[in-house]
């Protein structure tokens, strides 16, 4: 079983809170899942805030 884990995150996180993340995903998948690290996958996918929308206006718009 190889869980595959998808995100979506507003952009403008570092490079080191990305990696943070996948690394606390992959140990919570492990330890829940009773799964080996190396089948863990996790896939970030990165959206401008123009293009996420809350309440009728941007993410942009309210300073997300």
């Amino acid at each position: 079983m190889m869980p595959i884990i998808q995100t979506f995150l507003l952009e403008g996180r570092s490079r080191e809170q990305k990696a943070g993340f996948i690394r606390a995903v992959t140990d919570a998948a492990v330890e829940t899942l009773g799964v080996p690290v190396e089948s863990v996958r996790v896939i970030i996918t990165e959206m401008p805030k123009t293009d996420f929308g809350i309440a009728g206006r941007t993410a942009e718009e309210l300073g997300r």
